[in-house]
């Protein structure tokens, strides 16, 4: 059985993972989680369509309203990488009711009782969440190329473009994890789910600059990770896109990302436990 291959012998808790065996047990469980989606290939279509009714719908009305200064870019490819960013949000968001459902289901105990580490176990949850957001950057670039909107096909801007969804869909799953681990039941987190992702998403520069906001929503944002993914896929999916943050905007933008994932993923670790108590 997978889980017991990562879990190793019982021997192996009383050591320290080395990082090959931790990224092997990581990988594993990440594994585990994304062939979920082999046998529910729908949850990728319906995904798909909420990003689509945006770009299509929203997009379209508001590039012909030029009310929003972007910087000289079009306001349909200054919107496309914020779209795709809150698709890969609103996948992430509710990815830790699965976490409620493995306890129902008496999954969790057994994940606690191997000896791979808790943060293998968080980490590939949330690599796994990952993997189901690349879907989404498909179709947005696909609706995108045909509504004209100006992507950048370079095969180096489009890894870091999949390095930094991944990385906001880990981010985001790890939190959405640590709310289920707090609420324990699938009606109080969805419904948390629910109140967090407007804010997060308006709160944000996915379909605004930074500029156009109150000085108080502006310093919101610029603690919301959320704002820091955008302005990265924003920089690598659109021709001429200019960072809010300056030179080093890359450099900054992965950097919050990968300072908010080792964060998250160190308190999902210490609370992952705590949802079967």
């Amino acid at each position: 059985m997978r889980l017991q291959e990562a879990a190793g012998p019982p021997a192996a808790s009383a050591r320290p993972a080395s990082p090959a065996e931790f990224a092997r047990k990581t990988l594993v469980i990440a594994e585990l989680e994304v062939r979920k989606l082999r046998h529910d290939f729908t949850e990728v279509i319906t995904r798909g369509v909420q990003p689509v009714l945006w770009l299509l719908l929203f997009g379209q009305v508001f590039s012909r309203a030029r009310a929003i200064p972007t910087g000289g870019v079009p306001y349909l490819d200054f919107m496309a990488p914020g779209i795709l960013a809150q698709s890969v949000l609103f996948v992430a968001i509710f990815y830790g009711i699965s976490v409620i459902w493995e306890r129902d289901l008496g999954l969790i105990n057994k994940f606690l009782v191997s000896p791979t580490p808790r943060s293998a176990l968080v980490l590939g949850k949330a690599l796994s969440a990952g993997v189901r957001s690349l879907p989404q950057i498909v179709v947005i670039f696909g609706l995108s190329a045909l509504l004209g909107v100006k992507v950048l096909w370079n095969p180096v801007t489009l890894l870091g473009l999949i390095l930094a969804a991944v990385l906001g869909a880990a981010l985001f799953s790890t939190f959405s994890l640590i709310i289920a681990c707090l609420v324990k039941t699938r009606e109080r987190f969805m419904g948390i789910g629910q109140v967090m992702t407007m804010p997060l998403f308006f709160a944000s520069n996915a379909i605004y600059p930074l500029s156009m906001m109150p000085l108080w929503l502006q310093w919101v944002s610029r603690a919301n990770p959320l704002t820091y993914e955008v302005d990265a896929l924003r920089t690598l999916m659109i021709a001429g896109a200019p960072s809010h943050f300056g030179h080093l905007g890359l450099a900054v933008d992965f950097g919050v990302l990968l300072a908010w994932c080792v964060v998250l993923v160190a308190v999902g670790a210490k609370l992952y436990p705590r949802v079967v108590t």
